[in-house]
């Protein structure tokens, strides 16, 4: 089983900076991902309506945490992402952020950033994060990018102290 929060019809915003202080959980097949979705994801699909991945991680690859951009150029297996390594992922607090402007997406953990996503060229194709977004933060099991589950797999949680937005 999985399970997923939303601020979907509830909040969403357009540029700011946005922390969340989570703990991941570990295991073999754990998904956890800390994301947005263009709110107007309902009339304009997916990716036209972009996705921004503050944080993902993988359970069977523990310290490596990435994030990643969805757009119409290049979505799925997108080659927009960036990652850091965190050997202490699921044992302690860490902090992951975007800084969103007009500009540029700034990526960042415990206030590093390790990755920028500013094409050089902002067009529907590239660049459809001049609208508002909501925030996601959920755990999913197995799937195309978590992987196998581990046989020996009871169950994991992901803690979330806090999310913040900036405007």
């Amino acid at each position: 089983t999985s399970a997923r929060l939303l601020t979907h019809g509830l909040f969403d915003f357009t540029y700011g900076k946005i922390e969340i202080r989570a703990k991941l959980p570990s295991g073999g097949g754990t998904w956890p991902a800390l994301w947005m979705l263009g709110s107007n994801f309902q009339t304009n699909t997916w990716p036209a309506c972009g996705e921004i991945d503050i944080m993902e991680h993988v359970g069977n690859n523990q310290g490596k945490v990435q994030s990643a951009i969805h757009t119409p150029s290049s979505f799925g297996n997108t080659v927009n992402l960036g990652s850091t390594n965190l050997d202490d992922v699921s044992a302690t607090f860490h902090i992951y952020s975007l800084s969103w402007t007009s500009e540029k997406l700034d990526f960042a953990v415990d206030g590093n950033v390790y990755y920028t996503y500013n094409p050089s060229v902002k067009d529907n194709n590239t660049w459809p994060f001049d609208a508002n977004q909501f925030l996601i933060m959920n755990v999913a099991m197995g799937g195309g990018l978590g992987g196998a589950i581990d046989s020996n797999f009871d169950e994991a949680a992901m803690e979330i102290d806090y999310v913040k937005v900036y405007q």
